[in-house]
């Protein structure tokens, strides 16, 4: 597949990783961004990310693959791929996590949980709970990038990478203060 030094070198290289002062999904304000779509828009790149993903969960039950809407759902749905395993996503209506489009999860089903990016996990933590409500259970929680962030839920967490940077409220953002453009650049508001 590829190392760390590898899948960061080319995250740098398709400018996934931005500096200058943005708005995270968390609501958190960070001097980097990582906008993991500059290499899922490449499907072979995908797909080794997605093998990558799944390798871990070849050997475990695992029934059915979940991500958040909008940025899990194209390595969400690779993974699901590579394992070859049903796919579902969450998206938000009326500002909260819910399965849309006939989507469903059934009782006892074991569910891996993929994202692109995971800062505190809020949008993760909204899908453990559609699973816990659904009676379904967490086979794991797998993404392509940690940003370093304490997590707000505590199911057994993989990334490929973890690339640790600031993030601040926003009443204690030094770039705020400083009058640096703020970019929102989450998904938590589509």
């Amino acid at each position: 597949m590829f190392n760390e030094e590898e899948l960061m070198g080319a995250l740098n290289t398709h400018g996934a990783v931005r500096k200058g002062h943005f708005e995270l999904s968390s609501g958190l304000h960070s001097d980097t961004y990582i906008q993991c779509m500059n290499v899922l828009k490449y499907p072979a790149f995908t797909n080794q990310i997605a093998l990558a993903i799944a390798e871990p969960y070849f050997d475990e039950p695992v029934d059915v693959v979940m991500a958040p809407a909008v940025g899990g759902v194209v390595l969400g749905f690779a993974v699901a791929q590579a394992l070859d395993k049903r796919f579902i996503f969450a998206e938000r209506e009326n500002g909260k996590m819910n399965l849309r489009r006939g989507f469903r999860l059934y009782k006892g089903e074991q569910v891996l949980i993929v994202d692109d990016v995971v800062t505190k996990g809020g949008s993760i933590k909204e899908l453990v709970d559609l699973v816990k409500k659904s009676d379904a259970k967490i086979a794991g929680i797998a993404c392509l990038v940690d940003r370093g962030e304490e997590k707000v839920f505590t199911e057994p967490f993989t990334s490929l990478i973890k690339i640790s940077v600031s993030s601040y409220k926003p009443d204690e953002c030094p770039l705020c203060k400083k009058g640096v453009h703020l970019v929102s650049s989450g998904s938590r508001r589509l």
